[in-house]
């Protein structure tokens, strides 16, 4: 149905000097204002609110990290609490009770087997240090170097996590076909795709002729999340566990996005029953405030004190407020929250393709949920086994319709390899009648963006 949000308001003086003043200070580098030129100043839960008195339903949850929505209770009292209680705010990597409550909680949350053996590296702040972490890691107890990443990945802005990103070139990675039911790189889809880039995966590693030297690790997700929401098969998961295990490599799993009940799982390795060596975890874990670590098996510590440090790694607040929200997922069951909502709205979704022939794909697990937009009368389609074909995407109808969405009071952001995937990331406390919200808008903005005479124009520079 049809939603009638009121007209944008005019924006008072202090609203566009606000904007006026970040265009001309700010990197050119800046991405969200960008493309959401909003200046909010009350925020709670799921809803910002702007200086210009609009309201806005939130699906970028701080590109995932805000798990329980802006300043939610249970995050504002532990800050609170530590605030209050005198403690040191900046510690380095010394022990402290609220460190030592945070780990506590992290491992008791984390799939048994591996918390068992497992130690933790507090990094900087940001998950790509945590990712250099992760290869500093492993490049020291096996003494490789090389790395395994897969196309369309995407593991931060730092050198090293560039380099076994999607877009990287001249570096020491070796890339693999990462499975794509929709846009399979095989042109066979599903299960038989996925099988296909494991048995090339086998076949380069055990190739003594394939120019891929001994990998030290394999880095991947087990959603795709920047790369286009690509949900890795549970099988494939498993066969890249098999593989790296009867080869001693080490397998890393970049959580950083996916973690803390984002996809219907507290971890989404659990989806597929896997245990990895190494764990990348950031966003979520902080509870709205930088923190970054990594969980790996006790056999990998062999690097030397000072190996991997940093100025912040200490962050008393986002341990406290990181605890707090590990805690409250796990009492409250959001991951399998997570799960029921997140099948809702993706069928939902799926429903509007009948009616909408630009919906070339809607995917995702759980509350991470992606909607592929196409150009069904542009260019030749790519034929795959499980869905027939894929016509080229429609980057300039998504960010029509990401415009669209803000007009009418809704945050959405763009991924995968165009910018054509409509991206949702609402937070694990999204209510029912939210996620009708979410989707009515969505759909009421996707109808504005086809009939947009400037819908061509929007587009702009793929990404």
């Amino acid at each position: 149905m049809a939603v009638t949000e009121p007209a944008p308001v005019e924006l008072p003086p202090a609203h566009e000097g606000i904007l006026r003043r970040q265009d001309l200070r700010e990197s050119a580098a800046r991405t969200y204002a960008r493309s959401l030129p909003i200046v909010p100043v009350r925020a709670r839960g799921m809803t910002i609110e702007g200086a210009d008195g609009r309201r806005y339903l939130d699906c970028l949850s701080g590109a995932g990290t805000l798990a329980l929505g802006h300043n939610h209770p249970v995050v504002l009292e532990a800050v609170r609490k530590v605030i209050d209680s005198g403690a040191p705010l900046h510690v380095l990597d010394l022990a402290t009770p609220v460190k030592d409550a945070f780990t506590t909680e992290l491992f008791s949350t984390l799939p048994r087997e591996f918390a068992d053996n497992a130690r933790i590296q507090f990094c900087g702040p940001a998950g790509t240090d945590a990712v250099e972490a992760a290869f500093k890691l492993v490049r020291a107890a096996t003494g490789r170097s090389e790395l395994l990443a897969f196309t369309g990945a995407y593991h931060g802005m730092t050198a090293g996590a560039l380099a076994a990103s999607g877009g990287a070139t001249d570096v020491r990675v070796t890339r693999l076909p990462f499975p794509h039911r929709y846009r399979c790189p095989f042109g066979a889809g599903g299960e038989r795709g996925a099988d296909i880039a494991a048995r090339w995966t086998e076949y380069l590693l055990d190739d003594p002729k394939s120019g891929v030297p001994e990998p030290a690790a394999m880095i991947l997700e087990p959603v795709q999340g920047e790369g286009g929401v690509n949900p890795a098969p549970d099988s494939w998961m498993r066969r890249m566990r098999e593989i790296t295990r009867e080869r001693s490599i080490a397998l890393i799993a970049d959580e950083v996005q996916t973690g803390v009940g984002r996809t219907g799982t507290f971890w989404a390795v659990e989806h597929s029953g896997i245990v990895p060596d190494v764990m990348v975890l950031s966003k979520a874990i902080g509870g709205s405030l930088p923190l970054a670590v990594i969980v790996y098996r006790s056999e990998l510590d062999l690097w030397q004190p000072g190996a991997h440090a940093g100025t912040f790694r200490g962050n008393q607040l986002a341990m406290a407020a990181g605890a707090a929200t590990l805690a409250y997922v796990r009492e409250n069951r959001l991951a399998e929250r997570a799960g029921t909502l997140g099948a809702r709205m993706l069928a939902a979704l799926q429903a509007l393709s009948a009616d909408h022939p630009s919906i070339g794909d809607v995917r995702g697990r759980g509350l991470m949920i992606g909607i592929e937009l196409v150009d069904p009368e542009a260019g030749p389609p790519t034929v795959t086994a499980e869905n027939g074909s894929a016509p080229p995407p429609d980057p300039a109808l998504a960010t029509a319709v990401q415009q669209e969405c803000l007009r009418r009071g809704l945050i959405v952001e763009l991924g995968g390899r165009h910018g054509a995937v409509v991206r949702l990331l609402p937070p694990l406390t999204l209510t029912d009648e939210q996620a009708t919200a979410v989707v009515d808008r969505l759909a009421d903005a996707l109808r504005a963006a086809e009939r947009s005479p400037y819908r061509r124009a929007a587009a702009g520079p793929t990404r």
